[in-house]
């Protein structure tokens, strides 16, 4: 079993910052993550733009720079590469927490590397950084299941010459919706709503507009997938149900963080709101010598926190460990 101060539970931006802040104050973190290092800006679009600018993707005062305005994903990427490795973080990459037993002062994280082999960190301290990107929310119609239906879209390539179906009206499925047009895709969306969500970033809302006025890209508004069938994808829309062809459905329905994981260490969450019960001043949560950091901290209102400002709770979180633990 290794020891340790802390253990961090996830290696994106946030978890990265707690780390920092822990090192810069004397402590010994580690940090266990299911994938790799930034694990979720991995799996955003291979050619995503952020809407930020690079100063405020910052962490550890180590400047961010980019070819233009807005950093791609790539030069995210290779940032938080470079940061980790200038303040030597102990990142365990493909060690997925199973479980944290014990309790404040004498914690175990339970984990299982890429080989299925198990492994045990023993901590005082556990900081919780996991995201909201890994639950998919569900459709829950008939064929979900089926291999065709992919909730998180990479790249438009292996869809060149396929029928696609693209359901939802964000950013993310506007992206998928014109790269993969784009590529040679015919794509057709779906949408509850009547209209592109006003959020989408200014320079691909009138991008896809356009494309939807033109017909280049059908739309069924006011419309939901009923049915997703091998060769074909069943939709009620406002004139009636209407069956057409289909190759892949890429729901891109948004995302939740994984709060049966977290209830089951002892962690409530408002009913309605999805937002942990945490102190305010320091993110400690009800369970004693647990901390929540980043957007898991908003529930379901993913807006409100952004790598912009979930960084900061890094230093909240250290202040609030190295104080209890002199």
């Amino acid at each position: 079993m290794e020891q340790c101060d802390v253990v961090i539970v996830g290696a994106g931006p946030t978890g990265l910052a707690c780390g920092i802040e822990l090192k810069r104050r004397g402590l010994h973190p580690i940090l266990l993550d299911k994938g790799c290092v930034v694990n979720s800006l991995y799996n955003y679009p291979t050619n995503m733009v952020f809407f930020t600018t690079p100063e405020l993707l910052e962490i550890g005062d180590i400047p961010m720079t980019s070819l233009n305005e807005k950093p791609v994903r790539g030069e995210a990427l290779k940032y938080y590469r470079r940061v980790a490795n200038h303040y030597g973080l102990d990142v365990r990459q493909y060690q997925r927490v199973t479980k944290v037993c014990g309790e404040d002062g004498a914690f175990v994280a339970h984990t299982t590397d890429a080989d299925g082999e198990p492994h045990e960190f023993a901590a005082k301290k556990i900081i919780f950084a996991t995201g909201y990107y890994d639950v998919p929310n569900l459709l829950r119609c008939p064929g979900e299941e089926l291999p065709k239906v992919l909730h998180y879209y990479k790249e438009a390539h292996p869809y060149y010459d396929q029928d696609v179906l693209v359901i939802g009206a964000k950013n993310s499925a506007v992206i998928a919706a014109l790269e993969l047009w784009w590529t040679g895709a015919r794509v057709t969306m779906v949408h509850r709503g009547d209209a592109i969500h006003q959020n989408v970033k200014y320079w691909l809302k009138p991008n896809i507009e356009n494309r939807i006025k033109g017909a280049d890209i059908p739309m069924h508004w006011r419309s939901s997938v009923q049915e997703i069938r091998p060769h074909s994808v069943v939709i009620a829309t406002p004139d009636g149900v209407k069956e057409i062809k289909n190759d892949w459905v890429f729901a891109m329905t948004g995302y939740q963080p994984d709060t049966v994981f977290l209830e089951a260490h002892g962690i409530r969450f408002d009913p309605q709101t999805k937002r942990p019960k945490t102190n305010p001043d320091t993110l400690e949560s009800d369970r004693q010598g647990m901390y929540l950091a980043g957007v898991i901290v908003a529930g379901m209102h993913t807006h409100e926190i952004f790598i912009e400002n979930g960084r900061f709770h890094g230093k909240q979180i250290a202040d609030a460990i190295a104080t209890a633990l002199k």
